[in-house]
């Protein structure tokens, strides 16, 4: 929305806009005068207000009531007004580096705590996605006999996330099976085989693989590889309701703009039954800042979310990242009344330190 304000205009604008997150409560000439150091008359703010409702900015809920932002005031507000404090960014982070240690926790593990740090530190319901797996490279793949003619392959991603196929191996071939410990020995050798070339691969070039180029003598496991690791790649790259991690939902669900039933339904709804709905708007693709490799916060405000059950919240983005590819998605939601300043740095400080995190589980 392009609006030009004039600095008192700003003023009175930010003015408000603190108040009533600090508040809830709409917001009157004599407040703003009393509280903010603004330098003109309680008339002169009135005046104001009235032009700043006459554009969009603010407006009344009812006509004895001050006034409350729109959301294209918060969002004149957002882009305008204020500057994340990279003193509470900082804050954030080492908050995290002291409370979670990534070498000695599991990835999930790592992730559910992340997520209730940061519930905890910004009042608002936080949203973490899994690592995408199509970004997932190669750590560890091994074959192994489960029972006479069927083999499991089990793939071990750099983020030490685990993924099997199984299936009969008979389906390979129709020459007679060797003995077991026969094949057990075949299968370690082909392992190691496939662990030198393809460590450092994603799980969809696994699966595109030209499997005729294994050793003469392996041929009979072309066929099993070929089918089990696309049957693997199927599964694990469609996303999945489990792939989004949220906390925070409890206190949120206090503040007043929950206050009716329906409402608060369809938030629960969206967040327990429809996440795939949710975790293709978290994880749409970023804009890059001008930094090369540094995510933008992405800022959805109100009716600017395309999804019914939040058009009256407001969703924080980013992405955490290995280098200049992206694994997933962090962000806090809350209502549109929360405080911008501390819900930027939480989720820039989150992203930096989860893309700091992943960059410690490379294939070794």
């Amino acid at each position: 929305m392009q609006v030009q304000l004039t600095n008192r205009q700003q003023q009175i604008l930010g003015a408000t806009i603190r108040h009533y997150i600090a508040t809830a409560e709409p917001v009157g000439s004599k407040a703003l005068v009393e509280e903010y150091n603004l330098g003109v008359s309680s008339a002169t703010i009135r005046n104001v207000m009235g032009v700043l409702e006459k554009v969009g900015l603010l407006y009344q809920p009812h006509t004895s009531a001050g006034r409350v932002p729109s959301d294209s005031g918060y969002r004149i507000y957002v882009d305008q007004l204020i500057t994340p404090s990279e003193t509470l960014a900082r804050d954030v982070e080492l908050s995290l580096q002291k409370r979670l240690k990534w070498e000695d926790w599991s990835l999930e593990a790592l992730l559910q705590g992340a997520a209730h740090i940061l519930a905890t530190l910004s009042g608002c319901i936080t949203l973490i996605t899994m690592p995408q797996t199509a970004t997932a490279v190669l750590r560890h793949l091994q074959l192994v006999q489960v029972e006479t003619g069927r083999v499991m392959l089990i793939v071990v991603t750099d983020g030490y996330e685990t993924h099997s196929a199984l299936m009969d191996l008979a389906q390979a071939s129709e020459d007679s099976q060797p003995d077991a410990e026969v094949i057990d020995r075949e299968l370690q050798i082909v392992s190691n085989f496939l662990n030198t070339h393809l460590r450092g691969r994603s799980i969809t070039e696994l699966a595109n693989l030209k499997w005729s180029e294994l050793d003469q003598e392996f041929q009979r496991y072309g066929e099993f590889l070929k089918h089990s690791v696309a049957e693997l790649a199927r599964r694990t790259l469609t996303p999945s309701a489990t792939q989004i991690m949220v906390r925070g939902v409890a206190e949120v669900l206090r503040q007043p703009e929950f206050s009716e039933l329906q409402q608060v339904q369809m938030l629960i709804h969206l967040l327990e039954e429809e996440q795939d709905q949710l975790w293709r708007l978290i994880c749409e693709e970023q804009p890059e800042a001008e930094e090369v490799g540094k995510p933008r916060v992405m800022i959805r405000i109100g009716a600017e979310n395309p999804l019914e059950p939040i058009r009256t919240c407001s969703l924080i983005s980013s992405t955490y990242r290995r280098g200049s590819v992206s694994l997933g998605s962090v962000g806090v939601l809350g209502p549109t009344r929360l405080n911008y300043e501390s819900a930027i740095a939480v989720v820039t400080a989150a992203s930096d330190y989860l893309s700091e995190a992943f960059s410690y589980f490379n294939p070794q």
